[in-house]
Formats: C-alpha cells, sequence, structure tokens
C-alpha cells in the first residue's frame, strides 16, 4: 500500500509538472509569436519602402527623360518662335528703312483752300502719301493763272528746321493773296494754280508740280501776294 501510494504521489506530481511545463511553453510561443509578427512586419515595410524607392528613381528618371525631351522640343519651339519674331521685324522694316526722300507732286497730296481768318490768305496743306518720310524745303513757289513770276517769301516766317513729313503727315503754308485794304495793283481773279516744291540746294523745282483745286469763283490775287515757309503746323502757318 506505501509502494502504491508513492507510485500515485509521483504521478500525480509528474502530471502537475508536465501541465506547468505546457503553460510555459504557451506562454513563451505567445511571446515569440509577437516578436515575429513584429519582424516580418519591418520587414515587408523595408521592400516597400524599397520598391517606393525604385519607384521614385524610375519615375524620377523618366521624368527627367521627359524633361530632357520636352526641353529639347520646348527649346526648339523656343527658337521657332524666335525666328518669325524677327521675321516680323524685318517685315516692318521698309516700311521704315531708306533715306528721306524730297516731298514733290508724285509723293504728295496737295489741297488749297481759303481761309476766313486772316482774310485774304489760302493755306496750302500737303499730306506725305509715300511709304518713306520726306522733306519739305523752303516754301512753296506757286503759280497762279498766267504769272510771271513766283510770289516772294515771307523771310519772318522761316523755322528752325526742315519740315518733315512721315508717311501720312501733313506740313503747311499760307499763301497771302492780296492787299487787305486794296491799295495793291493789277488785282485779278485766278482760276488755276500750280505748285512746285525745291530740292535741298533751293536753286530750282524738283519732281513733279501739285494741282490743287481751287473754289469754283478761283481766287483773288493782286501784286502784294506773298508766300510763308514751309510749317510742321498749321498754326505756324496761320499766324
Amino acid at each position: 500500500m506505501s509502494d502504491l501510494r508513492t507510485s500515485r504521489t509521483r504521478l500525480a506530481a509528474a502530471a502537475v509538472t508536465a501541465v506547468l511545463a505546457a503553460l510555459s511553453l504557451t506562454a513563451c510561443n505567445d511571446g515569440a509569436g509577437a516578436h515575429d509578427e513584429g519582424a516580418a512586419a519591418s520587414t515587408s515595410t523595408s521592400p516597400s519602402s524599397g520598391a517606393a524607392s525604385s519607384g521614385a528613381d524610375s519615375n524620377s528618371t523618366g521624368s527627367t527623360g521627359s524633361t530632357g525631351s520636352t526641353g529639347s522640343s520646348g527649346g526648339r519651339s523656343t527658337t521657332a518662335g524666335s525666328k518669325p519674331a524677327a521675321g516680323a521685324s524685318a517685315s516692318k522694316a521698309p516700311g521704315s528703312s531708306g533715306k528721306p526722300v524730297t516731298c514733290e507732286g508724285s509723293n504728295t497730296k496737295t489741297v488749297a483752300a481759303p481761309l476766313t481768318r486772316p482774310v485774304n490768305h489760302m493755306l496750302l496743306t500737303v499730306t506725305n502719301t509715300g511709304s518713306k518720310a520726306c522733306f519739305l524745303y523752303g516754301y512753296p513757289s506757286v503759280q497762279f493763272t498766267d504769272a510771271q513770276s513766283e510770289p516772294p517769301v515771307i523771310e519772318d516766317s522761316q523755322p528752325q528746321a526742315v519740315v518733315t513729313l512721315e508717311p501720312g503727315q501733313s506740313g503747311y503754308a499760307a499763301i497771302s493773296l492780296s492787299a487787305t485794304d486794296g491799295s495793291s495793283t493789277n488785282g485779278r481773279t485766278a482760276k488755276s494754280l500750280t505748285v512746285y516744291f525745291y530740292g535741298r540746294s533751293m536753286s530750282g523745282n524738283v519732281g513733279t508740280a501739285a494741282h490743287p483745286s481751287l473754289p469754283a469763283k478761283g481766287a483773288y490775287i493782286d501784286d502784294s501776294i506773298k508766300v510763308t515757309y514751309w510749317q510742321q503746323s498749321m498754326s505756324d502757318a496761320t499766324t
């Protein structure tokens, strides 16, 4: 009986020991599992980071390639764009290139109009119809119907510089037709007018003459007739 009790006691102790060992093993396995999961998570993050890095490198390469292509294309576009700009500038050059010429009948239009103030005066307006600037030298050489000589110029009207007309611009001169008090001689009514233009030397007429129309009733003139120098502004011509 004593031996039987001893045997049972040993079996019970062994069973308890086995249970305790099993419990201890379970606890150890759970802890290791936690550590393993952590390690697995960390390992899985690293390749993902590497993939992202590889992707970034790939994108960077692609971006560089794209940028290089775009930059090259953009460079060509800019260069191509700059050429038309130069061409456009060149296309404007003919309109402003070349030396100014002398204003005369073939590159201008001349209009003659009576003035109410001052009285007995007529205004000549010459407009540049050409493509280049032109110079109006001196004063107009005018010839009314059957006149034998050109009227003298009013010296006090001489401007400080030669009148220059850009295309489309106008220059002016006034003609004092007759004495306001009727004191002059040889009064008559002229039905036609011819305007000649001087060159730089003022030694003679150049180019083509202009033939502006006069009013239907004509223009009354006498021997006191005079002209002003060409002026850049109408106010200077009529002062």
